[in-house]
């Protein structure tokens, strides 16, 4: 391991405040112990790899300066962590890919550390290479695990690593980029499926054709998928080989800086879906055997493959590995300029088990002893470094279990996420969906369902994301609509499927975004309701990319019914937005009855009115608000949203006096609310 000479003032972490964990959630006391063991745990780590605060993390996470090729002022340096090799070798075009004497790496004595100094005409930028690596009992050919471009031959589909050291370096025009928080909006999506066109699409055509999209339609933050370089494109990014290598198969790592700085300068944060749950099994593109262990990064025994995944299981507890990955963290953060990450597959960490058959049915299954601790130290590790790399980065945590802490703040007792990711309401609307009638919604089994949440953890709400879109799954409009899309989704052709459709789609986005405490997230195109699944180019379906793209054409036709979706969305986001610090505001529910399948909560001066009956229109619906004169903000029964504007939205509603409510400053508001539709209202 090595220390970076750009040094960060160190600051000390703060020790725990009586497990506020516990003082927000008296139900976690019989746990308190184990929770303050966790920090413990945490606390003695950071002590450990900072030489007792004489350094910081942020100098404990450089391995990217030091390992790797690197281009000094004369010459190059080429090193790398391999403690089980005999001899490594480089080779590539530059040597005909032969073992030569010039070529050769020493280890550094008394470490696992090999190093290779060159001269400046040794290797020219754009070339290609790979170590030869030699152990007792065997050789092979690999990719660095520092390697920071990773290019497929078109021909033989080979991978190898590529000198990179173009004559004019990125110039940043945007450095001084803060991410909006108040709510965060995020749109998730992936580069080589975000074009029209069946084919990979790339850094480039994202940042001209997609980003101005993003904008237009109101969302602050883009989530991007599968930018860790993968073999397999089909793995959706999920199966990282090379960490450090942003893939090549989308540009080159200049034009992935050119669009997260033009993000920055709309206005957009840049999060980046990072997986270090697991990594792929891959021997000659990845870590699975980089120099005779198949055990150098990862656990041993029963505990080395992900039984589901088909992967391999990083071992949290060596501090090269910690490391490593510490060091990716701040590779990104630095190197590209993205403003945070979604950390992937953070209940797999978790768990010996990696949540797989486990219930979590009480508090007493997050602490019975089959958690990894070190995974657990870990995570908390790389969120105090996260933020002082930057303290407005931005941390997601993806976790099914319900994990309490996990996004609560390190000082409290917590892991240190910002948000973690509300799983639970997209699997709420798949289940509604299928099994219950439309006149069975329950308006206060909805109301809980997305606001199901610990007090003191900001979460990411959603109705689907990119899970919900895959084979084998449905978005919600296809559940909703199925193939009556094909046939009924140009306007005037719309039949009572896709009028339902239409209508439930944009009454599930707008009771779940209106009841965020933190963010919000959709995945780019189902915001307009964007047909079919995805399906990447594979052997089953004639390695086609027709499914593996997204029609923007169809949401960019007026003739159809899908701009006005994707026009609700932007004008719902804009609704959001305009109450000033939303997510601090407080959901305060005005009413609800099963039987009318009504509900009505206010947040600041919004109030928001559904009405999930299938069939039942209410004339002078009165609710008890604060007195005043209110207008129609947004109303999901709109014509301009395909609705069928039944009700007259310029006019203004003024409240009706009533003397028992006198003193509460409330007063009867009376609306015309048509069967199955939403309205906002805002107080003037």
């Amino acid at each position: 391991m090595a220390t970076n000479k750009n040094t960060k003032k160190v600051q000390e972490k703060p020790q725990v405040k009586h497990i506020n964990l516990v003082k927000n959630d008296p139900y976690l006391e019989p746990y308190e112990a184990a929770i303050q063991g966790r920090h413990d745990h945490a606390v003695w780590k950071i002590n450990q790899l900072t030489q007792n605060g004489k350094k910081s993390l942020t100098d404990f996470a450089s391995g990217h300066f030091y390992y790797g090729l690197h281009k000094l002022s004369r010459g190059w340096v080429f090193r790398e962590w391999a403690p089980n090799a005999t001899d490594i070798y480089l080779v590539g075009d530059f040597n005909n890919w032969t073992e030569d004497e010039r070529y050769r790496c020493k280890r550094i004595e008394g470490t696992g550390n090999w190093e290779l100094k060159l001269k400046e005409k040794d290797l020219k930028h754009g070339q290609l290479y790979k170590m030869k690596v030699h152990w007792n009992g065997g050789e092979g050919e690999r990719i660095p695990a520092w390697c920071r471009r990773v290019v497929q031959d078109d021909q033989t589909k080979i991978f190898s690593a590529q000198v990179w050291n173009p004559v004019q370096p990125y110039v940043w025009k945007k450095t001084n980029f803060k991410p909006k928080k108040s709510p965060l909006l995020i749109y998730e999506c992936h580069i080589g499926m975000a074009q029209d066109a069946e084919k990979v699409g790339t850094y480039i055509e994202f940042k001209d054709n997609v980003l101005p999209r993003v904008a237009k339609a109101g969302y602050n933050a883009i989530q991007i998928m599968a930018i860790q370089e993968h073999p397999y494109y089909g793995s959706f990014g999920y199966h990282v080989s090379s960490f450090f290598a942003p893939s090549s198969r989308f540009g080159t790592p200049e034009e992935l800086k050119a669009l997260i700085d033009e993000a920055h300068r709309l206005g957009i944060a840049v999060i980046m879906d990072i997986v270090h749950s697991h990594a792929v099994k891959n021997e000659i593109e990845g870590l699975g055997n980089l120099a005779g262990d198949p055990n150098q990064y990862f656990y041993p025994g029963d505990r080395h493959e992900h039984p589901a995944w088909d992967s391999l299981c990083f071992d949290y507890g060596k501090d090269e590995v910690v490391h490593f990955l510490l060091s990716n963290c701040r590779y990104w953060l630095g190197e590209f300029h993205f403003d945070g990450f979604r950390f992937d597959g953070v209940t797999s960490m978790l768990y010996y088990s990696h949540g797989l058959g486990e219930a979590f049915g009480d508090y007493g299954d997050y602490f019975n002893g089959h958690e990894d601790d070190n995974a657990i130290c870990y995570l908390t590790l790389a969120n105090c470094l996260i933020h002082e790399e930057n303290p407005n980065a931005i941390t997601i945590a993806e976790e099914v279990s319900g994990m309490p802490g996990l996004a609560a703040k390190f000082e409290d007792g917590g892991f240190g996420f910002d948000y973690r990711m509300a799983m639970n309401i997209p699997d709420y609307w798949i289940k509604t969906i299928k099994e219950l009638k439309d006149e069975d919604w329950k308006p206060s089994s909805i109301f809980w369902e997305v606001k199901n949440r610990r007090s003191d953890e900001k979460t990411i709400s959603y109705c689907e994301s990119h899970d919900q879109a895959l084979v084998g799954d449905k978005t919600i409009i296809f559940r909703l609509i199925d193939a009556d899309m094909y046939w009924h989704f140009k306007k005037g052709d719309e039949n009572d499927v896709a009028n339902r459709g239409i209508a439930l789609h944009k009454m599930i986005r707008l009771v779940t975004a209106s009841t965020i405490n933190g963010g919000y997230l959709n995945f780019m195109g189902n915001e307009f309701g964007h047909p079919e699944w995805i399906d990447f180019p594979r052997e089953g379906n004639g390695w086609s990319y027709k499914y593996a793209r997204r029609q923007w054409n169809l949401v960019d036709n007026k003739e159809l019914c899908y701009h006005w979706l994707g026009d609700f969305d932007r004008e719902m986001l804009k609704v959001i937005k305009s109450e000033r610090n939303f997510n601090r505001t407080k959901i305060q529910e005005i009413w609800h009855n099963d039987g009318d399948q009504i509900l009505a909560f206010m947040r600041g001066d919004l109030v928001f009115v559904f009405n999930f009956s299938p069939t039942k229109s209410f004339t002078d619906y009165g609710f008890l608000v604060p007195t005043g004169s209110y207008e129609v903000v947004l109303n999901t029964d709109a014509k301009e949203f395909g609705g069928n504007g039944f009700a007259d939205d310029s006019i203004t509603h003024f409240t009706n006096f009533d003397p028992l409510y006198v003193k509460d400053h409330k007063e009867w508001l009376k609306l015309y609310i048509p069967a199955r539709s939403a309205v906002v209202l805002k107080k003037n």
